[in-house]
């Protein structure tokens, strides 16, 4: 645990040094534009609209930070011919993985946490009204949400291409949005060929609409799930990033350099 904890520390450094905390200033830029041009546009929806804006921006930025670094931390160190530096050491392989992954998710729960303050101080300040309980429990799940997708970047990242493995999580990312509508639609065309399909890919792709509270807080479509959903479904989320994880070390154990 103290070498995954060093090499988690390592990844946190790293990625601060490369000024990735910079995207906290242009979130704030992006929220006072749009707490400015959205009521030049909307008719008397720019409340709703601008607690939808918020969390959607913060959920496309950790997103596209989780996909772009999580893909190249392991690559990054075969490309220079540091992992050779590293698996010389008495490091694991398995301490290696966990350390990326964990320095990654501390970098993106430092950048939803700052930007959830920011969100909540506009929204205090532009009189806005929210439930800040809903919105603090939404960007709870979206770092759970945006840790599966850093584990799945991981895992691309560990046997293909930069490259290949960013166009892999993109995809896995946008499917796992849609499954549970694609089962229910092949349901309704009542074709078998398509219902296993879908099925099949309801089962092997991450369920990420069960990590996604942002309708239930922002617009109230339903009341939030209750304490026993939100649990299994948050113990859905690290069931899948354990396994997730465990393929991403069986894999990289099996490399060689």
């Amino acid at each position: 645990m103290t070498k995954t904890l060093v090499i988690a520390k390592n990844v946190f450094q790293e990625v601060v040094r490369d000024r990735i905390l910079y995207i906290i200033g242009f979130y704030t830029l992006a929220l006072a534009v749009a707490s400015r041009a959205l009521p030049e546009y909307a008719a008397n929806t720019e409340d709703k609209m601008f607690l939808d804006f918020g969390i959607a921006a913060m959920n496309a930025i950790c997103l596209i930070v989780a996909i772009f670094i999580g893909t190249g931390l392991v690559n990054k160190e075969i490309e220079k011919r540091t992992i050779l530096l590293l698996i010389s050491k008495p490091v694991s392989r398995a301490e290696f993985i966990t350390g990326k992954f964990f320095g990654l998710s501390a970098v993106l729960a430092v950048l939803i946490a700052s930007m959830t303050v920011i969100y909540l101080l506009f929204l205090q300040f532009g009189n806005v009204k929210y439930a800040v309980g809903s919105i603090l429990m939404a960007t709870i799940f979206l770092l759970l949400q945006i840790a599966v997708i850093t584990a799945v970047a991981i895992t691309f990242g560990v046997f293909t291409s930069s490259l290949l493995a960013v166009a892999l999580t993109f995809a896995v990312y946008l499917m796992g949005n849609i499954t549970q509508n694609l089962v229910q639609l092949s349901r309704m065309s009542r074709n078998i060929f398509m219902e296993g399909i879908t099925q099949g890919l309801y089962l092997v792709l991450p369920d990420l609409s069960r990590l996604d509270l942002k309708n239930d807080a922002v617009y109230g479509l339903q009341a939030m799930p209750n304490p026993s959903t939100l649990m299994g479904n948050a113990a859905y989320g690290v069931i899948y990033i354990t396994m997730l994880l465990a393929i991403a070390i069986f894999l990289f154990s099996r490399r060689e350099f």
